[in-house]
């Protein structure tokens, strides 16, 4: 009876002024939650189904849906006199097969719909695999051969893969004639709802192996630790993600392997730094080298280059050595290095060396310092 439902707008779990597609979202998404085929343990599960069908049933409906929100359930139920073609009939119950046949697959229908299933025996691609390999930075750079040891599942080469014992070969299960999937019909106050699951007989495998390989134990396929020789590129970072293609675990039903990601990390450099393709690094200068000029030593990726230092650098000046950074990943370019410069004060002066310091400070004017002479002409303006 109609006083015994519940709110279709609660069951879909939407407000009343939902819009169709807000509907159309909710009801696939309960749909898929609350099928008996996930449930197969719990009867409740149908009884969830179908309310969950009857609410779209009459919300996906214009008319229906002004009739229930004028009327609540008396307004579509037939038992109340005021429904139209209520639920007596299969109504829309074939939009709802289609959109369930997208949810699921095809893995089940209405009424005498088709159910199209694959077959147990159809080639599967095997399941790709994830290994972790450690770099130093200018191995990352440069780019290194690693060998990555993988436990791999791989075809059984006592059966060949059959799974099946010398001699013998595997039989077409005689329940779902080798489809690996058997067909179950419920009658329900709304039709019939046909489902397909795996062949209880087989455990879906749609063939019977009497004399299972004793090495592979009927599988086709055992695991094993294998060498897979890896050519990491010149300029991979540290985070990435590298594939190695057909280097996963081998398929099923001569399906195609899986590959292999491999995820680089990079230990980080105590001189270098990377951002993108560019290295940076800070190199410490006297304060003579900074005030005189002098030709110093820049450590780069590819070696130690000398580099002449203009006359009153600044700490904190940044050179660009262009096309000394990480080379592109499968291309040609390189980035750049990026040198920051900074002046090193003195510590520990003896007596005569603070001595001489301050003869060279009185030796110097204001030229000697622009920065300095600009700040104090800016500071005056603004007292002023």
């Amino acid at each position: 009876m109609a006083e015994n439902k519940r709110d279709y707008y609660e069951v879909l779990g939407i407000e009343k002024g939902a819009s169709e597609d807000e509907i159309k979202k909710a009801f696939r998404k309960k749909a898929r939650e609350n099928h008996p085929d996930l449930h197969p343990d719990d009867p409740s599960y149908v009884e969830k189904f179908q309310e969950i069908n009857e609410a779209n049933e009459v919300l996906s409906d214009p008319e229906k849906r002004a009739r229930y929100d004028q009327f609540g359930h008396a307004g579509v139920d037939p038992n109340y006199g005021g429904g139209g073609d209520g639920f007596g009939g299969m109504g829309g119950f074939g939009d709802i097969g289609d959109i369930l046949e997208n949810i699921f697959g095809g893995g089940f229908g209405f009424g005498g719909g088709a159910n199209r299933s694959n077959s147990a025996n159809a080639p599967k691609r095997g399941s790709d695999l994830q290994e972790s390999v450690d770099l130093s930075f200018m191995e990352a750079c440069n780019g290194k051969k690693v060998d990555i040891k993988v436990n791999r599942m791989c075809t059984c080469e006592a059966c060949k893969g059959t799974g099946a014992d010398g001699g013998t070969s595997a039989e077409i299960c005689p329940d779902c004639q080798g489809r690996g999937t058997v067909k179950t019909t419920q009658r329900t106050p709304f039709g019939a709802i046909s489902s397909t699951k795996p062949c209880p007989h087989c455990s879906g495998k749609g063939k019977i192996i009497k004399n299972p390989c004793p090495k592979c134990r009927g599988i086709g396929r055992v695991r094993m630790q294998k060498t897979v020789s890896i050519d990491i590129p010149a300029g991979v970072a540290d985070g990435q993600t590298l594939r190695s293609s057909g280097q996963g675990d081998c398929g099923i039903n001569g399906g195609p392997s899986g590959d292999l990601l491999i995820n680089v990390n990079v230990k980080p450099h105590p001189m270098f730094r990377r951002e993108g393709y560019d290295v940076y690094c800070d190199v410490p200068i006297t304060y003579t080298e900074a005030v005189l000029g002098a030709e110093i030593t820049i450590p780069t990726i590819d070696g130690d280059e000398k580099y002449n230092l203009s006359e009153g650098t600044q700490t904190g000046t940044v050179f660009r050595f262009k096309g000394k950074g990480v080379k592109k990943l499968h291309r040609n370019e390189r980035g750049n290095q990026y040198v920051k410069v900074y002046v090193e004060v003195p510590k520990n002066l003896t007596k005569k060396q603070k001595d001489l310091l301050n003869q060279f400070e009185n030796s110097l004017t204001e030229k000697n310092y622009a920065k300095r002479q600009s700040f104090f002409e800016k500071l005056k303006s603004k007292l002023s």
